[in-house]
């Protein structure tokens, strides 16, 4: 019954959405009949109207959201329908609670969604169907991100062929320089017995547009990398910039993945669980010590608002109150004692992270690109010798040549000292992630066969788990009504909390 007294302080809350809605103040006052009870919606109103009212011309509350956490907020509230609890959009988007609030909050500001309040205090959001299309309206912002993306995506892949073109320009340059160094000291010798010498130009020009370097890019770059998926084939470009500095994070975005699982499988679970059910899902060296020390629940507890009880038998349990109410119809609670629960939970059986590669080139292009590479470094060493041991007057060429050329022995070292320093760094990348793969195993193999203790502790877990959906003949309370069209007796109200002062 404590959760009563939720509903009071953010019923003022869900009002400033209605004015948002509706563009004018709320009618009246809720006059409610215990101590103290107008005063708290008073301040509740005057705190949150200035922060949730979204006004014509004014700031898009949407817009101050991390665009991740916005858009994992909505295909959260899709999966459930429009309708949701913070706990709902928490488990399925594997966002924390507060991340959770403030995100449902602002887009049922923007997108003129509702709230409803159960008799239990739960609070709801709602959602028109066309929320995306007014968020839309209203947002710059989520109007342009997929322009942003788009060049976002363009400028990474320019970056990856630019890298590949610098090694052909600094090959071309580097060999061009040599030959016209070595014409002009032949040229120079055959003319030092004319009386008077002066120096010879050695009469090669070099022309070099930097356009000629981008006729082998390839403009339908993402269409063809879409219908190559399959054998991940790379143009020589590409594999330049994979060698040198491999093909990013493979465990890219894996944490909302993990948090997702987490949030899911104790949400199926009825907000109960114990420590040795998250253990395939979180960070663990061994299985060392796991039953006396259950710390690595920390991160779970924090974010999810959970709390340890301990049942009868003297087994701590944690229960998580948020993931335990929901507004989805399709959540449903499932028993599990001994058996693989990725069978019936949908959720993978241990969180797995991928290992790194140091390339996902194919062999002939990555021989092609160290025999290349090599090609450069021994050029540069060649006319490093050369240029120190020039007699005669430079081409305007070759000066440009001996300006540019520290730049072309950082390129050509580089080349090989960065791919060999992300050789070691991934090798201890891969021993760390293939320990915690094998502990998070094992600990997924001790809840497929749990001994005695174990089971007993599983079974514990699921009679004290519970599941309410809130439905809509529980709602006492909804923004998206008139004030004076809701029926508040005051003496229901008083009722109810003279039963809370008594259970307190």
């Amino acid at each position: 019954m404590a959760s009563i007294s939720t509903c009071v302080t953010v019923t003022p809350r869900l009002l400033s959405f209605t004015c948002s809605s509706l563009g004018k103040p709320p009618k009246q006052t809720i006059a409610f009949p215990w101590a103290g009870g107008v005063s708290k919606i008073k301040r509740a109103w005057d705190s949150s109207s200035r922060v949730l009212v979204a006004r014509p011309g004014g700031i898009v509350e949407s817009d101050k959201l991390p665009s991740d956490v916005r858009k994992r907020t909505m295909d959260a509230v899709d999966g459930c329908g429009g309708r949701v609890t913070i706990g709902d959009v928490a488990s399925r988007a594997g966002l924390n609670l507060n991340q959770a609030q403030k995100a449902l909050q602002a887009l049922a500001a923007d997108a003129d969604g509702f709230l409803e309040v159960s008799e239990e205090g739960d609070v709801l959001y709602v959602f028109p169907k066309d929320y995306r299309s007014r968020l839309g309206a209203k947002s710059f912002k989520i109007k342009a991100e997929p322009f942003f993306e788009k060049a976002k995506a363009a400028g990474e892949y320019l970056i990856r062929v630019s890298f590949g073109t610098a090694l052909i320009a600094s090959i071309v340059i580097v060999y061009t320089t040599i030959i016209a160094l070595v014409t002009s000291s032949r040229s120079d010798e055959d003319n030092r017995g004319r009386r008077g010498g002066r120096s010879y130009d050695s009469g090669v020009t070099f022309y070099f547009n930097p356009v000629d370097l981008f006729w082998y890019w390839d403009p339908y770059y993402y269409r063809r990398r879409r219908l190559q998926a399959d054998d991940d084939k790379m143009n020589f470009i590409e594999s330049v910039f994979s060698f040198v500095f491999g093909d990013g994070d493979p465990n890219q975005g894996i944490e909302e993945e993990r948090w997702k699982l987490i949030g899911q499988y104790i949400s199926s679970n009825g907000g109960v669980v114990t420590a040795e059910e998250l253990a395939p899902y979180l960070d663990i060296d061994s299985m060392e010590g796991l039953k006396d020390d259950e710390s690595y629940i920390l991160p779970v507890l924090l974010r999810f608002d959970g709390q340890p009880e301990v049942d009868e038998e003297g087994n701590i349990l944690y229960r998580f109150p948020s993931l335990q109410r929901t507004a989805s119809q399709k959540s449903k609670r499932k028993e599990y004692v001994g058996r693989r629960w990725a069978d019936w939970v949908g959720v993978e059986k241990f969180f797995k992270e991928k290992k790194w590669q140091f390339s996902k080139t194919g062999t002939s292009e990555r021989a092609m690109v160290i025999g290349l590479g090599g090609l450069n470094l021994f050029g540069v060493i060649i006319l490093g010798t050369m240029l120190k041991d020039m007699a005669v007057a430079p081409s305007s060429f070759i000066k440009f040549v001996a300006d540019i050329f520290p730049l072309l022995q950082i390129y050509a070292g580089s080349f090989f000292a960065i791919p060999l320093v992300r050789w070691f760094f991934i090798r201890k990348k891969n021993a760390d992630i293939e320990k915690r793969n094998k502990a998070r195993q094992q600990c997924a193999q001790v809840l497929e066969l749990p001994d005695t203790s174990l089971r007993q502790k599983l079974f514990s877990a699921r009679d004290m788990a519970q599941k309410t959906v809130i439905g809509q003949d529980q709602i006492v309370y909804s923004t998206d009504k008139d004030l004076l069209e809701q029926e508040y007796e005051a003496s229901e109200w008083d009722k109810k909390f003279r039963e809370l002062e008594r259970s307190d």
